[in-house]
């Protein structure tokens, strides 16, 4: 096999930074949770071959090496002994502590943040994800244009944008990576403004909106894929959706929704993706009820539940906003504990203990759904001008207008609507 398709060898390290602040100790997850996150990243990039992992333990952080000067040669020496040629380090990693790590080891080096940016890099399909990845990954690089690549010079390919030597973010400077930010941004608006297009004429169609959310690799596709029969992929695998994808669905009492299927969340979501991923996730925003889809046979579950309530939060989803909570991936979990979870499931009106594979327990998730869509009617009356006919056309596609009277200074309308149906109208 030539060099060049050869796997790169990869190595996990998890620093466990000890905190003496009980609270911060209370919500993390367990080292050993965190590294197999870390390895499940890692293995969802194509061309890696993860051959080891090792979670450090750390009293606190060095500012120049990250490790204390001990640890770096230990694990400066056990990464060669391993002839590892790319070392993902499971958390963030200043300029300075991966350059220096660098140097010291002379391998290659990805934080947390630059292993997600390479992932969304490699799966983002429309023009609007790839456009998203590309500003995300400069705002990245342009912290790290200090990086020295001399002892790597053409050792190995890059693996994309936050690839090897010789690549862009070498030879460019920070304006060049802040003018390219500036047209990529214009870009993005005009896709943005498609976008916003396509939303008002959805805004014609009384299909009320259901968005998927949930850690990622919850089951969030496996359950689209049941409830529209439609074909997105859905692996065992982090981030294996990354463009929103809508489908139509009619429910059992006959009512048709919009369904959306989103990208998954991640604990320590880099910020320059938040903010680069949040026109992705507007269909979130202007949702009319959010299903969160746990995997509930995970042992962070309950951790990786909170992580998604607080970017939900940053998203700056209102709570006042309908949702539902999905434990999925009861076909995983062993029956006594299966049992426990159906109790307190039923105890719950807004919790479903189902499998999204098998399709057990999704009848009664889907009726909930309708039960919640049907919004109370208030009645009110308003005052059209006479030249706004498409509003008052789009009333009567509404089937909202009870009586109708002309006077002098245009159309009286008596209405009775949903909430959901005034909040469209004044979208118009």
């Amino acid at each position: 096999m030539d060099r060049q398709e050869q796997p790169t060898r990869a190595w996990v390290l998890h620093p466990d930074i000890k905190s003496s602040d009980s609270r911060l100790r209370r919500g993390r997850r367990s080292p050993e949770h965190a590294i197999g996150e870390g390895v499940a990243l890692a293995s969802a990039l194509p061309g890696l071959e993860v051959i080891g992992q090792t979670i450090v333990p750390l009293p606190k952080t060095r500012p120049g090496f990250l490790f204390g000067s001990g640890k770096t040669n230990e694990l400066g020496n056990l990464l060669a002994e391993n002839e590892v040629e790319l070392v993902l380090i499971d958390g963030p990693l200043t300029p300075v502590q991966q350059r220096n790590l660098e140097k010291a080891w002379g391998l290659k080096i990805l934080d947390r943040t630059g292993l997600i940016l390479e992932i969304f890099s490699d799966r983002a399909q429309t023009r609007e994800g790839v456009l998203q990845v590309e500003m995300a990954a400069l705002s990245y690089q342009r912290t790290r244009l200090v990086r020295a690549w001399t002892h790597l010079e053409r050792q190995r390919g890059g693996l994309g944008f936050v690839g090897g030597p010789g690549e862009t973010q070498i030879e460019a400077d920070r304006r060049a990576i802040d003018d390219q930010i500036v047209r990529l941004r214009r870009q993005l608006e005009k896709v943005v403004k498609t976008r916003d297009l396509h939303r008002s004429a959805r805004a014609k169609v009384p299909y009320p909106i259901v968005a998927l959310v949930g850690y990622t690799n919850a089951g969030k596709s496996t359950l689209f894929n049941y409830l529209t029969g439609a074909e997105v992929m859905a692996k065992d695998m982090l981030f294996a959706t990354l463009d929103p994808t809508m489908r139509s669905v009619q429910l059992p009492s006959g009512r048709d929704i919009i369904l959306s299927d989103t990208v998954g969340f991640i604990s320590e979501l880099p910020t320059e993706l938040v903010a680069a991923f949040r026109a992705t996730l507007e269909e979130v925003l202007s949702a009319d009820l959010i299903v969160h889809v746990r995997d509930i046979s995970h042992p962070d579950s309950e951790t990786q539940a909170k992580d998604v309530e607080q970017i939900l939060t940053t998203l700056g989803i209102q709570q006042d906003v309908k949702r539902v909570e999905v434990w999925n991936k009861l076909d995983l979990v062993e029956d006594a504990v299966r049992d426990a979870l159906e109790i307190r499931a039923d105890r719950s009106e807004e919790t479903f203990a189902v499998s999204a594979l098998t399709g057990e327990g999704l009848d009664a998730l889907l009726e909930t759904i309708s039960n919640r869509l049907t919004d109370p009617k208030t009645e009110e009356t308003i005052v059209l001008p006479w030249a706004d006919g498409r509003k008052r056309a789009w009333l009567f596609d509404q089937g909202v207008i009870e009586a109708e009277r002309q006077e002098e200074d245009g159309f009286h309308l008596d209405l009775l609507w949903t909430a959901r149906q005034k909040k469209r109208y004044r979208e118009l």
